[in-house]
């Protein structure tokens, strides 16, 4: 389940300017290609300023392709890059206002926490006191000002990563990338990063990508998601509206869980599925025109088996601490309910679902791909110790 309250927690910080809604970076029509694969395909893509914007997606998808060509590590072979309405298509890593955090920080091992702040403004040939100010600035700014002598080789993980924003912040970029910054992190300390990480951003407001492939980092730090697949953008908006709203099955099934079930709608605001008719709250389809379904398993509330709800037989049920996921065979499609109810496997019981709980999408070339929660059953467990023995 998604805590979608930590997104509002963190908007809550943003200071939005009078700017926000000009684009400070425009991606048009980028072409990217290895070998035979094709990796990026006429994508477009506009940054506002001050935004926190996150691209999202497996591994494959092209999000850190993205990145190393904003950033000017890679070429586009075809396509232009614009930053502040210039194109900076072909301009070279360094005449860039653009700073990278990478995964692993890449701080420098022979220097302290100072000089490795610093050491971009030594490159700048900046003043001795303008050095101090600033790195003195960048060490109060990420909680470090105690410890700028230290050997960064002493450093947690949190510590490195805050050393490296502020090396990344030191000389006044006016884009920040973040290459899955937090992928080293232990759990605790990711969520607490991620919320200094955040505070930082609304501080400066400085323009930050990230790239992740963690469905809950995007939604809990972002203004606005960019999910990818394949090198296509299949969604933007906020973290809500693409939790809440999903364009296709592959953002519904990647961002949460999901039970997608085949319908066909009968008119606006009616559907029907697992032979059943069931009120809604979309329209605009055609009538009996066949649509995905999409149903959260937090929104499905257990109630008494009987012939007016959807009824199954539990196959499984998993505590996960801060509730319980059961799936359910309904006449042998596997749904995933999260309740904080405990169901022993064999239990019949039934489904309620509200109007507002269902959400109706067109068919898409993912329809056919994304199934059921089958691999969650016993069925599952049972075939997998066949094919050991």
């Amino acid at each position: 389940m998604i805590h979608l309250q930590l997104a509002s927690d963190y908007l809550l910080l943003i200071k939005r300017g009078d700017n926000l809604n000009n684009n400070i970076l425009s991606l048009k029509n980028i072409c990217m290609q290895f070998g035979n694969e094709v990796i990026l395909e006429n994508l477009n893509l506009d940054v506002s300023k001050g935004q926190f914007l996150t691209l999202l997606g497996a591994s494959g998808c092209g999000k850190t392709t993205i990145l190393r060509i904003i950033a000017g590590f890679l070429q586009p072979l075809k396509g232009k890059v614009i930053f502040e309405n210039k194109d900076i298509t072909n301009l070279p890593p360094h005449k860039r206002e653009v700073n990278t955090v990478f995964q692993k920080y890449a701080l420098f091992p022979h220097l302290n926490i100072f000089e490795n702040i610093a050491f971009g403004l030594r490159v700048a040939k900046k003043s001795k006191q303008e050095i101090e100010n600033r790195v003195s600035e960048m060490l109060k700014l990420v909680g470090l000002s105690r410890m700028a002598q230290r050997s960064v080789n002493n450093l947690s993980g949190g510590q490195q990563q805050r050393v490296a924003v502020a090396r990344a912040l030191a000389n006044y970029p006016k884009l920040i990338l973040l290459d899955e910054p937090f992928a080293a992190l232990d759990l605790r300390l990711k969520k607490d990063m991620q919320f200094e990480l955040k505070k930082i951003q609304a501080k400066t407001g400085i323009t930050f990508i990230s790239v992740t492939h963690d469905q809950e980092e995007a939604l809990s730090m972002s203004d606005i998601v960019v999910v990818l697949d394949k090198g296509k953008i299949q969604q933007i908006g906020p973290p809500k509206d693409i939790y809440n709203e999903p364009k296709n099955a592959f953002v519904a099934d990647f961002i949460g869980e999901s039970n997608i079930i085949d319908g066909i709608m009968l008119e606006d605001y009616l559907v029907k599925f697992v032979g059943k008719k069931f009120k809604c709250l979309d329209k605009g389809f055609e009538k009996g025109e066949k649509v995905d379904v999409v149903i959260r398993p937090e929104d499905i509330k257990l109630v008494s088996p009987d012939a007016g709800h959807i009824s199954g037989v539990v196959t499984s049920s998993t505590f996960r601490g801060v509730n319980n996921e059961i799936i359910i065979d309904v006449d042998g499609f596997k749904w995933m309910v999260q309740t904080i109810e405990y169901k022993n496997v064999g239990d019949i019981i039934g489904l309620g679902i509200s109007p507002e709980d269902i959400h109706i999408m067109k068919k898409s070339k993912y329809s056919s791909e994304i199934g059921d929660y089958s691999s969650f059953s016993d069925e599952f467990f049972n075939e997998k110790e066949e094919i050991c023995h």
